[in-house]
């Protein structure tokens, strides 16, 4: 539970501001049809973070209890100094044409977002360190489904209200501890 739990704060937190909390925003403005965006949300994100929940358990393997405390540990802090810089969607990564549909369009552009996203990176961390993939998984598509879900729904209203830096700073908080407990020796 502990894994699950954190894994959907963690990704709630670094995914406010995130590229693909901007990428929710243009598709729900352009497509105004929430509900296939929505699926495409969620089915990208299972994808991506499945992957990458599945690296992070595959490094275990190869690695000795030591050596992933360290590099687990650096990671996290450096997560702590990678969420503060605030991601900005690049016009062309906005969405093609819906040649595949509003949910195609969204499943495609969502997952290529999310490849070497801090999210898709905080996956493997959280993986490799937890070493429960299913749980993991479940928490960060939660995380990424409570970050972009209502900008989907209720749009530019929420990211008005919603202090970014605020939120950047709680995680960036949140992540050099996560990783001096990872360095802490057990």
């Amino acid at each position: 539970m502990e894994a699950f739990l954190i894994s959907t704060g963690i990704v709630a937190l670094a995914e406010m501001g995130d590229k693909t909390q901007l990428l929710s925003l243009v598709l729900a403005a352009r497509f105004k049809k929430p509900w296939p965006i929505v699926m495409g949300i969620l089915v990208a994100t299972l994808a991506n973070h499945g992957l990458a929940g599945a690296v992070g358990a595959w490094v275990t393997q190869f690695l000795g209890p030591d050596m992933l405390r360290w590099i687990l540990g650096a990671s996290f802090i450096a997560m702590a100094v990678w969420i503060l810089i605030p991601d900005k969607l690049d016009e062309d990564e906005a969405v093609a044409k819906p040649r595949f549909g509003v949910f195609g369009a969204t499943l495609i552009a969502f997952f290529l977002a999310e490849m070497g996203d801090k999210t898709q990176v905080a996956t493997v961390m959280l993986a490799a360190q937890y070493q429960s993939w299913a749980a993991v998984v479940a928490g960060t598509t939660l995380g990424m489904m409570l970050a972009n879900v209502p900008v989907v729904w209720f749009g530019e209203r929420i990211t008005r209200r919603v202090p970014i830096k605020l939120v950047h700073g709680i995680g960036a908080a949140i992540f050099p501890v996560l990783g001096v407990i990872a360095l802490w020796p057990r």
